[in-house]
């Protein structure tokens, strides 16, 4: 039997793999459950049909469903390959038919393995970059929870009490939260008073007299601009008090998470290299980590990274046209915005970001241009430190420090 190439077109209960041989032709195809030991003997079965000779594995996912089957092919050693589902579903196209079953998608997963040799294997990932992954990915989901109920917050007293949601900032002030707990309407503020709310909030949380004196104004100020009931202010009161509770809950819990996050961070060996580099924290060195697998090898060069992380433009060149180059339509979004956040803290706060970004800016670059060929140089010379196990130093002399 020669080579196999067997693809799995992955689910949340079933996988359906198919394995073909060198002329393309089926010599396998079966559906099992996302079980261990269904899965076990699905890999014997195919190792078996190979008798010896190598097979290529290939999945459209490489999270989620198939986590299982991934390792269980990774801990025994098996060639893997994961083909995005969005390559699938364009190279099915070319395929005989309209119809889409699993068989199909697997065949296709398979005979994409076979014939294309720019694929990278998939590695096993460390565990701290594991563990990244999943807290990085909680602390964003949080984050845009906090957001949600904010605007909520916001949007509801703006129903009953406008002055009061124009006399703070939400998402910074925690004392106005604080306060939105225990007093929501224009009665309630004008009845207890500056001096007794600032007491009030004292023994609720906020930490300082003069904070609690200046919320305390100001939402008494905000509360004898209003002296109409809305229709249904109690109602809307209520919610404001539990949105406010939500939103001091989620904070603690974000707290909490990232207190996490540092310490899983600092115990990869390259954490010290990451944010030695300026405009790098613990938690954008976590999402480098977390995106990246925490081994940058498996990319091959900086020009693959800068790719994976949308930094690297790719022509769109027709007939005439020449020289056109856009943004790729298929990048990390996160690795994206981590390179960027740091290159615009960096170009604020480091001498040599800076005099590139103004180099830039020089040339006729828009800032956002300016801080994308920033954020370009700076993954060189982060994957330059990582691979040389060396720190930043902004006098470094050299095209380093240049390229910073």
């Amino acid at each position: 039997m020669p080579e196999l190439w067997a693809g799995t077109d992955a689910g949340k209960a079933e996988h359906h793999c198919t394995a073909i041989d060198t002329d393309g032709r089926t010599v396998f195809s079966r559906r099992v459950p996302n079980d261990e030991t269904e899965l076990l003997e699905l890999l014997g079965d195919v190792l078996d049909l190979a008798d010896g000779d190598p097979v290529t594995w290939a999945v459209d996912l490489n999270a989620g469903g198939a986590a299982l089957w991934i390792a269980l092919l990774v801990s025994h050693g098996q060639k893997l390959i994961y083909i995005p589902g969005r390559t699938v579903h364009h190279a099915s196209a070319a395929y005989r038919g309209s119809g889409k079953t699993d068989a199909k998608d697997a065949f296709v997963i398979a005979d994409t393995a076979r014939m294309r040799r720019d694929l990278q294997p998939l590695q096993e990932t460390g565990e701290i970059a594991v563990d990244l992954r999943i807290l990085t990915a909680r602390r964003i989901d949080l984050s845009a929870d906090r957001t949600r109920a904010i605007n909520r917050l916001r949007a509801q007293m703006l129903e009953y009490f406008p002055a009061l949601e124009r006399a703070f900032d939400y998402s910074v002030s925690k004392s106005a939260l604080v306060l939105l707990t225990g007093y929501q309407t224009p009665a309630a503020l004008r009845r207890i008073g500056r001096a007794r709310l600032a007491t009030w909030l004292k023994n609720h949380g906020v930490r300082t007299a003069n904070a609690a004196k200046s919320t305390a104004d100001a939402a008494v100020t905000a509360a004898e601009a209003q002296f109409t009931a809305v229709p249904g202010e109690k109602t809307a009161a209520k919610m404001v008090h539990t949105l406010a509770r939500e939103v001091m809950s989620l904070d603690q819990e974000i707290a909490e998470l990232e207190a996490l996050i540092e310490g899983r961070f600092r115990e990869h060996p390259d954490a010290g290299v990451i944010t030695s580099m300026p405009g790098i924290g613990d938690m954008l060195g976590a999402e480098f980590i977390a995106a990246t697998g925490g081994d940058i090898a498996a990319f091959g060069s900086p020009d693959r990274l800068a790719g994976v992380a949308g930094l690297a433009p790719v022509p769109r060149d027709s007939g005439k046209i020449s020289g056109n180059l856009r943004r790729p339509r298929r990048y990390s979004r996160r690795l994206l915005r981590m390179f960027y956040l740091s290159a615009q803290v960096a170009a604020m706060h480091c001498p040599v970001s800076k005099a590139f970004y103004r180099r830039k800016r020089d040339e006729g670059k828009s800032h956002k241009q300016a801080i994308l060929a920033l954020a370009r140089r700076r993954l060189n010379v982060l994957w330059a430190l990582i691979r040389d196990g060396r720190t930043f130093d902004v006098c470094l002399p050299g095209p380093a420090a240049a390229a910073a």
